[in-house]
């Protein structure tokens, strides 16, 4: 095992959704606050909310689903798939180590329950006029880095500048049309103007959620950000690495001198002196080392592994244990996603006849024990969903961009996954699906390869599990049956994650992460201007009016038009059918060594077992006395 002050070696990472896209911190809004004395359009406040009120006071003793008095201690531990080799997560190269960015803050932090109201953190207090034009944040005393040293606004500054010189493109261009300047007013005061003539929303939580690195640190070390390195950049939060064994495990330890143990906002939280990731190559070699105890904490993922495969000798013992917790949180948007720079995928209807050859129905019944949900909407079970034909708010919308999208939006109800029977080729799917080809010009030959110009239609489905393999081999044999060429390629993590970048692939599942208040995030998952780079566009989706309801929505100011205009764009996605809807799951699966405890209930939007559960020290003990734990 290394010591990460021993690192000298460089190396690579993951990518990183910054602060622009959705989440907590995707909608902003104003907060009761106090005025300035003298200055009527100058509110200070503790939290932001662009909507509504904060739930919380500024004298709040701790958030409200914690358990303030949980024991400190012990260790959590959990899995990651593949392999890593580098400790900077903000850059596109490389594969970079489970939680390393969680070693860096930010001056405002969200809630698991207070959606889309962003608290203070780094800062004591934000200020900013009712036109939204500038924001300061006043930083709390005594913030210090995990190295000792002091965190300033400068900082802050060398921070937000550092993202615009050397992060991804997408964000960075993004990020100067929005924000004019960042400037530190003093050590303890931070300043940024924003541009004229742009909607408001979301531009203070955005730089709220800005993090902040080491001036220091970098400038003595000469590191860049957009380089793969298996040194991290020192950071503030409360875990640091402590020992690491690349491609085999990352362990971090509590920070004994962490600055902000004290806050209430931490109260109840991070509780574990250290949190241990161990990497497998697969999900069944994770499994297989859950049993053995190699791990103690798992959140299930394989309907056929929780339905089959939790009877081993530590469940007989009642070492370990099985919940299933509820998960109020928005599901993500999952699906199989068409590449739409192949040029076999730009005709609709051959899209729309690959979707019918897959079979939700008999996937969820036969190789699922009908534990999933079929998902329809981007927005799945909120009122953000399109229903029906479009009416009042959302009609008024769709009319606005009525030139640039399908006359069918305006007169046939909303796009749903076609319905399937209990045979795992649906003969009837099959003849709409060959319709549908034979119409697009891809005809069958002898051969029983459909052709088009003398090109066979082909289709490679890319993975790097094998939890996938039993799901797609069954959908690649009704593409076959269709005429396809089609063919599964399951390869290493490390391969996936290059070819992912690079869009190197035909078909994969992929996710959207959405949000109940959505906002400038949609362009990077829909927007065209980033279509070609954003790795949160893996289909590289555009549509003029998609980038015209996504500022609809970023200018709005009352939920309702949010809401609407969500419905909209739910409307058009789901018509364009660049994904594939599959399944959710409004559920958390949960098995651990029986240790761990948990706020009851959770809150609506984490699980949060890295950060607000707890061990109890008497099980553990137990646990230790029986040789349960390694």
């Amino acid at each position: 095992m290394k010591k990460q002050g021993a690192v000298k070696a460089k190396a690579k990472t993951s990518m990183w959704k910054p602060a622009l896209a959705a989440g907590l911190f995707a909608t902003s809004a104003f907060v009761a606050a106090t005025q300035v004395k003298g200055e009527e359009d100058t509110i200070v406040s503790h939290a932001y909310s662009f909507f509504g009120d904060a739930k919380y006071p500024a004298d709040y003793p701790h958030l409200d689903y914690v358990n303030p008095n949980a024991p400190k201690g012990g260790e959590i531990s959990v899995w990651a798939q593949g392999t890593y080799d580098s400790f900077n997560p903000y850059s596109r190269k490389g594969r970079t180590a489970s939680l390393v960015s969680s070693m860096y803050e930010s001056m405002m932090a969200g809630t698991a329950d207070d959606y889309g109201v962003a608290y203070c953190y780094l800062c004591e207090t934000l200020e900013y006029d009712k036109e939204k034009t500038w924001v300061i944040f006043t930083m709390r005393e005594g913030i210090t880095f995990s190295d000792g040293t002091p965190m300033t606004a400068h900082d802050v500054v060398f921070s937000h500048n550092l993202f615009l010189e050397q992060s991804l493109p997408s964000y960075a261009e993004a990020v100067r049309k929005r924000i004019v300047s960042a400037e530190a007013l003093d050590d303890r005061r931070v300043r940024y103007e924003f541009a004229p003539d742009i909607p408001r929303r979301g531009l203070i939580s955005q730089v709220g959620a800005n993090i902040v690195f080491s001036k220091k640190w970098f400038e003595e070390t000469g590191a860049r950000l957009d380089e793969s390195r298996l040194v991290a950049a020192v950071g503030s939060g409360p875990y640091i690495i402590d020992e690491y064994s690349v491609n085999e495990n990352i362990t971090y330890k509590l920070s004994p001198d962490y600055w902000g143990k004290n806050l209430p906002f931490n109260v109840g939280q991070n509780n574990f002196d250290s949190i241990r990731i161990e990497y497998f190559a697969d999900s069944n070699a994770a499994f297989e080392g859950f049993k053995s105890g190699a791990y103690t904490f798992r959140q299930e993922n394989s309907s056929k592994t929780w339905s089959t495969q939790y009877d081993f000798p530590a469940i007989d013992e009642g070492w370990v244990v099985r919940e299933t917790l509820n998960r109020d949180t928005l599901p993500l948007a999952t699906g199989f996603v068409f590449n739409l720079g192949r040029p076999q995928f730009q005709d609709l209807r051959v899209r729309q006849a690959i979707a019918l050859a897959y079979n939700f129905t008999w996937t969820n019944d036969t190789l699922q024990y009908g534990l999933f949900s079929q998902r329809e909407s981007f927005w799945q079970g909120t009122d953000h969903a399109a229903t029906g034909l479009p009416e009042g708010l959302e009609l008024e919308i769709l009319e606005s961009v009525r030139d640039d999208v399908h006359p069918s939006i305006f007169t046939e109800e909303v796009v749903k996954p076609h319905t399937s029977g209990e045979r795992q080729l649906d003969r009837r799917n099959l003849r709409k699906a060959s319709a549908l080809l034979d119409e697009a010009g891809w005809i069958t030959g002898e051969d029983g390869k459909r052709r088009k110009d003398g090109k066979t239609l082909d289709l490679e489905f890319l993975s790097n599990t094998p939890t996938f393999d039993r799901i797609i081999l069954p959908y690649v044999e009704n593409l076959e049956a269709l005429g396809i060429n089609a063919k599964y390629e399951r390869i290493d993590p490390s391969q996936f994650t290059n070819r992912r970048r690079d869009r190197d692939y035909d078909m994969m599942w992929g996710y959207h992460e959405m949000a109940l208040l959505p906002s400038t995030g949609l362009s990077q998952d829909f927007g065209s201007e980033s279509a070609d780079v954003s790795v949160f566009n893996p289909s590289g989706f555009r549509s003029p009016a998609v980038d015209a309801i996504i500022d609809h929505i970023v200018a709005s100011t009352d939920t309702e038009n949010v809401k609407a205009g969500a419905r909209a764009l739910d409307r058009i996605l789901r018509r364009e059918q660049f994904m594939i809807p599959i399944w959710y799951l409004p559920q958390y699966w949960v098995a651990s060594f029986d240790m761990y405890e948990h706020p009851d209930p959770l809150p609506p939007y984490a699980l949060g077992h890295l950060s607000f559960w707890w061990i109890n020290p008497e099980k553990e003990a137990a646990l230790k006395a029986e040789g349960a734990l390694k």
